[in-house]
Formats: structure tokens, sequence, C-alpha cells
């Protein structure tokens, strides 16, 4: 099956649009939350907010806004699974076959010399390594892309078959883990010794 829809939120914008172009060229309709839709309407392409797709607002200064069941659903129903597509059909989930993801420079930020702890916690990506593992787990489907650096290959299988093929989306679900694995020994290891006043 082609690829019918990808949801693209990024902080590391590299690349992100050429990317985008792709996958509209291909067909894919474009979710997306924040400055990410900012970036990709401002190239004149065609984007829907999350909020607008799952009919819920972002809120709480942006913590609540992919952890959501269209979203997560989405990711994780298993595609030809009777009981799945009928919950899916019934709740109105729409699959969503590629997630482009990198997550909030945590590691940056507390490397800075001044870095403080509220700002280390305010760059504690929540909905991003949800959102990637919820992929990876269902990788037979989903694509779930979490460096730029593998754009061209998922573009180029893309634009051959309108989809990428089981291998690669194996190799890049388990490098969806691997990052979020990392990701939470950064903050594991900046919160080790905190003294709770």
């Amino acid at each position: 099956m082609k690829i019918q829809r990808a949801l693209l939120s990024v902080s590391d914008k590299t690349g992100l649009v050429a990317f985008a172009n792709v996958l509209v060229e291909a067909g894919v309709e474009l979710l997306s939350t924040g400055g990410t839709a900012k970036t990709l309407r401002e190239a004149g392409l065609p984007v829907k907010e999350v909020s607008e797709y799952t009919g819920f607002p972002e809120m709480m200064d942006g913590r609540v806004k992919t952890l959501h069941p269209k979203i997560h659903g989405g990711l994780l129903y298993l595609r030809g699974n009777e009981q799945h597509e009928a919950a899916a059909r019934a709740h109105g989930i729409m699959p969503i076959d590629l997630v482009v993801v990198n997550l909030y420079p945590f590691e940056q930020v507390v490397a800075r010399p001044n870095s403080t702890i509220h700002e280390a916690v305010e760059n504690i990506d929540i909905g991003g390594p949800s959102m990637l593992r919820s992929a990876g787990k269902n990788y037979e489907s989903v694509t779930a892309v979490v460096d730029p650096a593998d754009y061209a290959k998922v573009a180029e299988q893309i634009k051959a078959a309108g989809n990428t093929t089981l291998e690669l989306r194996r190799k890049l679900a388990a490098k969806a883990f691997n990052r979020t694995s990392e990701y939470d020994e950064a903050i594991s290891q900046r919160l080790v010794g905190i003294t709770v006043s």
C-alpha cells in the first residue's frame, strides 16, 4: 500500500521542505504541528494542523498536542486486522503511515554551562518519543524517520514505489528506538543528583 498520510514534527528543520515536497508530489497528506507547520506553509505546501485533524487544541504551552487516539491509533492499528480496522472506522481514525520526528534539543540545552533545571525540563520531549515508539512498534506498516540524514533514502523509495520497503522500515524503527533510548538516558543523567527544594 502507498503512504497516504504523514505526520511531520521536527525541531531540526534541515532538509524538511525538500523532503515534504517529495511527499506532496507523491500525493501524501501532510499533518504537522506548530513551527513545523508554519515552515511548510511558508514554503507553499498544503498542511493540516494536528489540532484541526484531531479536533482537539494544542494546550498547556504545547505540552499536549499529539497525545491523542487519532494520532496513536492511526500509527498503531494493524492494517488488515478486521477488529483494528473496525475500531479505526468506528472512531474516525485514519492511517498515519509515516512519522518524521526529531526531538526537542534536550542534550544541547543541558550542555550549555548556564542552563537551568527549568530549561532542561521544558526541553523534555514527550509527544515525539511517543510517536516514534508507536510508529516503530508498527514498522510492518509505518515508517519512522528520526534523522534528516535518512530523508534521501526514504524519498527515493517513495518516488519509486509510493512506499518504503519492509527492510528499510525495520532499520528505521531500530534507529528510532535507539534514539529514544539515548534521549531518555540523557534526561536520566541530568536529573540524577538534582537536589529537590
